[in-house]
């Protein structure tokens, strides 16, 4: 079982998807949620892999370059531990807010373009997703995601930022950016963000 900490919201209204960024943990982004909107129920998972005793979400062999057997494995597990969580604590797949910092929303943009994920909205904040994805022909056209990118960036270029975006809209989904300085959460980025909800 995944470390993790659900927290029952208003029934019948969405459940945000937790993921933390590198060296977080399943509080890291609960005051995010209760910013975004304190009545939706929440999932928070703690990353399993350990990377010089940080959480991460999958491995990576160095900064930027993902292990590819280890991403495809860990998100299987993610996705087999949020369905059952659904069964679990009663909530729809449908109603799932993908919401993720740096390697969380790295983790969320795999999560989105599985072909069975029927997740409709995600937020993500300092996301980076630099794979080849020409065998992946997931179709995003009901699928609604603001993204929050950082000009100055010291981990994610602008041109990978820009390829995130291209991820998405290549596949139709309807994309809200907004561009911040660095690799971080702003409080004005959390305003944009709640407009899509």
């Amino acid at each position: 079982m995944m470390k993790h900490i659900f927290k029952q919201g208003e029934q019948g209204k969405p459940v945000f998807l937790l993921l933390h960024g590198t060296g977080g943990n399943e509080r890291d982004l609960l005051p995010l949620a209760e910013m975004l909107d304190p009545s939706y129920s929440v999932l928070s998972v703690k990353g399993e892999v350990d990377e010089n005793g940080m959480a991460r979400y999958f491995r990576r062999l160095r900064e930027g370059e993902y292990d590819l057997e280890d991403l495809k494995f860990r998100s299987q597990e993610l996705y087999d531990f949020i369905e059952k969580s659904a069964k679990e604590y009663e909530f729809n797949l449908e109603n799932l807010i993908l919401v993720g910092f740096s390697n969380g929303a790295n983790m969320a943009i795999n999560l989105a373009l599985r072909d069975e994920a029927p997740f409709k909205k995600a937020l993500l904040f300092a996301p980076l997703y630099p794979l080849d994805l020409k065998d992946n022909h997931k179709d995003l056209t009901n699928f609604e995601v603001f993204l929050s990118m950082g000009e100055q960036d010291p981990i994610v270029t602008l041109e990978q930022s820009k390829r995130v975006i291209e991820i998405f809209k290549e596949r139709g989904a309807k994309v809200h950016e907004t561009w911040v300085n660095s690799h971080e959460i702003t409080q004005e980025a959390v305003i944009k963000a709640r407009n899509i909800l």
